[in-house]
């Protein structure tokens, strides 16, 4: 019989196995002797021993799923607990139980990191969809719509939750996409009826626009030509195209109009610079009949100079005020002549006034005697009093005479 301390033969040949269990008989040898028996069982755990330490560095050191690993563990342990091997099958099961705990640990710390990766893509969903609804109801249609797409791009490079998660995640992600897609796509649909409508309305601007580019009447046409820019820009823009065809057309309507007008006006302006010139000259001539000597003269003279200056036409308006004025002072002039002429040759007029003069000279008379009389009756309260009446009708009475001086009396 031949012994070790793992395992034994005895001397029909079987070959023992020792273990914390007890011997167990793992084979029979007949063909050599004990020792050779031994070494060939010692063999086959060194075949054990092999694999054991294999799978302990395909966990330590690879990727190996925990699934795949608890697998291979089982296997060797049923093949340990099995072996037809002589050594320490024990060490062997005991090191399957260290790398079986690492493997669960591994387990473990996959489970939390994978709950903490998927709490983070909770979090990161959660903040895409309310960021997407925020966007939803923004106006800011080009900015908002390309920050969408990019959130749909961040959420396919977030991993899935739980399917009833992730299904209602996306139900709202999708839904505040709709809602923005929708609103965006009535609000360019109103905005093409607007800009259509504004075609609309600038084509019949610029009809009439075309249609006043010939008018010769200034004034009223220019002030239409400013109602037609006012309702132009109170019409909105239409399609970018159309817009710039119609400007241009409405433009050219009024730069025809415009640069008509004003070669009138700088051929008018011309004209009435010479009518300034030759109002000038009879101006000055009007003014040489000043001061009046002969009345008749003088308005016969004046009659002369105004018919000319009827047919001379307008002048710049502001030069127009100026030349007028001199005009009528020299009118004036001969007007007051006149008067005073009528006032001094009038019958009627002169006899009013020497018999107002007569009337306040006699007045005069009889209050000046009045006063004598009081003070030489030692009266001088009703003198005074009588003094102050005289110094009113003598008043009277001078103006009077300056009166009836004039009429060359």
């Amino acid at each position: 019989m031949s012994s070790d301390p793992w395992g034994r033969v005895d001397e029909a040949g079987t070959v023992y196995v020792r273990t914390a269990d007890g011997e167990r008989a793992v084979g029979s040898w007949q063909a050599g002797s004990p020792e050779e028996a031994l070494a060939y069982y010692k063999r086959k755990y060194d075949g054990l021993v092999i694999e054991i330490g294999l799978l302990e560095r395909r966990v330590r050191t690879t990727d190996l799923s925990v699934k795949d690993a608890m697998t291979a563990i089982e296997h060797l342990r049923m093949s340990v607990a099995q072996a037809h091997a002589v050594g320490d099958l024990d060490a062997l099961l005991e090191r399957l139980d260290t790398l079986t705990g690492e493997v669960q640990a591994r387990r473990e710390e996959r489970k939390a990191a994978k709950a903490k990766a998927t709490d983070a893509a909770r979090h990161a969903k959660e903040e895409l969809v309310a960021e997407a609804e925020e966007l939803s109801v923004s106006e800011q249609w080009r900015a908002a719509g390309d920050q969408l797409r990019t959130l749909v791009d961040t959420w396919k490079s977030l991993p899935r939750l739980d399917r009833k998660s992730d299904d209602e995640l996306w139900h709202r992600f999708s839904h505040a996409r709709s809602v923005f897609s929708k609103r965006r796509k009535a609000h360019f649909a109103s905005l093409d009826a607007q800009r259509e409508e504004a075609r609309r309305v600038k084509e019949k601007l610029v009809a009439e626009a075309e249609e006043l580019s010939g008018s010769t009447e200034w004034g009223p046409t220019a002030a239409r030509y400013r109602e037609l820019m006012a309702e132009w820009k109170a019409a909105g823009r239409a399609q970018r195209e159309a817009e710039e065809e119609l400007w241009t057309r409405f433009r050219g309507a009024q730069d025809v109009f415009f640069a008509a007008r004003g070669e009138a006006f700088a051929e008018r302006d011309s004209e009435q610079r010479e009518n300034l010139t030759r109002k000038e000259e009879l101006v000055a001539e009007a003014e040489k009949l000043l001061p009046v000597s002969d009345v008749k003269a003088a308005r016969a003279a004046f009659r002369s100079v105004n018919e000319r200056w009827e047919s001379v036409g307008h002048v710049p308006r502001d030069a127009r005020p100026k030349i007028e004025a001199r005009l009528h002072t020299v009118e004036r002039a001969i007007q007051e002549a006149e008067e005073a002429e009528w006032r001094r040759t009038n019958p009627e007029a002169r006899a009013r006034a020497e018999g107002l003069t007569g009337q306040l000279q006699a007045a005069v008379d009889k209050l000046r005697s009045q006063v004598e009389a009081a003070r030489a009756a030692g009266s001088n309260a009703k003198a005074d009093k009588l003094a102050k009446e005289l110094e009113g009708r003598q008043a009277l009475l001078d103006q009077a005479l300056k009166g009836l001086h004039e009429f060359g009396g």
